[in-house]
């Protein structure tokens, strides 16, 4: 691990952590960006395309194509081909040090503006001091002794006025305000959290702006699983975050989702109370059993409701009375 470094006085390019520590470039993509981001202004300002400058590094054929390729897929490599006067197709590369929108690149294109080296600052006021070499500095002699801690002070005196103090009435304290309750928070479950988390990190896929690390997707997870408690689905979780993003782009994904998670929460799910299930009325009670008056051996039978004679009997005088008026007939 290097501890002790000396920073250059010259000949050096200042290399931004999102470039060197990105997770998606590999190590040609970064070592290209930085050459063409430390050429001097003379070289800087002729037209030359990438593969010559990747040919200086030594990074040709597939490996140029794969560091070219990842360079725009990331942001920080476009182009433009283009059709001139004489009928020749013309290709313009613009690379820059920042991840840049399709649209942010046009309009840099187009101002033509020239940014400068980065390592360039005005110079600073006034000119190095010389130090001086030599003991410290001699102060005059008052004669007084330095002692290293003041003397002790006589602590009988204040005795007296401690006394007094307490000897006075204290007023009465005016009553105070309690403090506000403080809310609880709920615990989220362990399984919102992990699928708001997926979720979260699943944004890049939609749009690169929305690219996010592990610790920041841990960050938003709760916001994200209010979202899930409220009765929304992961798929549109996802749609309503990645949908309808500034023209611009996004300059921190963070706190573009941040702000969406806290101003687009629906609203919470009214909890409904399940309607009680209707009483039942309760049975009849079991009636005694009851002696049969109809015919043949004496038997009993439990009545539902006011029958005097069993289920037997009653079917055989009904069937009795249906057979009266056809005899009748006949006769």
């Amino acid at each position: 691990m290097l501890r002790h470094a000396i920073a250059p006085v010259r000949r050096y390019t200042k290399a931004s952590h999102d470039v060197v520590r990105h997770s998606r470039l590999n190590s040609d993509a970064k070592v290209l960006l930085l050459y063409v981001q430390g050429l001097p202004e003379s070289e800087a300002a002729a037209p030359k395309p990438l593969s010559e400058h990747a040919a200086r590094l030594g990074v040709k054929g597939r490996a140029y194509q794969k560091a070219k390729q990842l360079l725009a897929d990331c942001g920080y490599l476009h182009e433009w081909r283009e059709q001139g006067a004489r009928g020749r197709w013309i290709t313009e590369q613009l690379l820059a040090n920042v991840t840049l929108t399709r649209d942010e690149a046009s309009r840099a294109r187009e101002s033509g503006a020239d940014v400068g080296v980065p390592s360039e600052r005005p110079p600073t006021v006034g000119g190095p001091g010389e130090r001086t070499v030599g003991d410290s500095p001699r102060t005059e002699d008052s004669g007084e002794k330095d002692l290293p801690h003041p003397p002790p002070q006589d602590r009988r005196a204040p005795v007296a006025d401690e006394a007094a103090e307490a000897e006075e009435p204290e007023p009465e304290a005016e009553p105070r305000s309690l403090p506000a309750p403080i809310p609880i928070p709920i615990p989220v479950p362990a399984s919102e959290l992990a699928e708001a988390e997926g979720v979260l990190l699943s944004l890049r896929h939609a749009h690169r702006d929305l690219l996010l690390g592990v610790r920041e997707a841990r960050s938003l997870a709760d916001a994200a699983a209010e979202w899930l408690r409220r009765g929304v689905s992961a798929p549109d979780l996802r749609r309503a975050l990645a949908t309808g993003l500034p023209a611009d782009g996004v300059r921190s994904a963070v706190g573009f989702l941040r702000h969406r998670l806290i101003q687009k929460l629906p609203a919470a799910r009214r909890q409904m109370t399940p309607t009680p299930p209707p009483e039942r009325a309760a049975p009849p009670s079991r009636r005694g059993l009851v002696t049969c008056p109809g015919p043949g051996t004496e038997h009993v039978f439990r009545p539902r409701n006011d029958e005097t004679h069993c289920l037997r009997c009653r079917t055989a005088a009904a069937f009795e009375a249906t057979l009266q008026p056809l005899g009748w007939a006949e006769a």
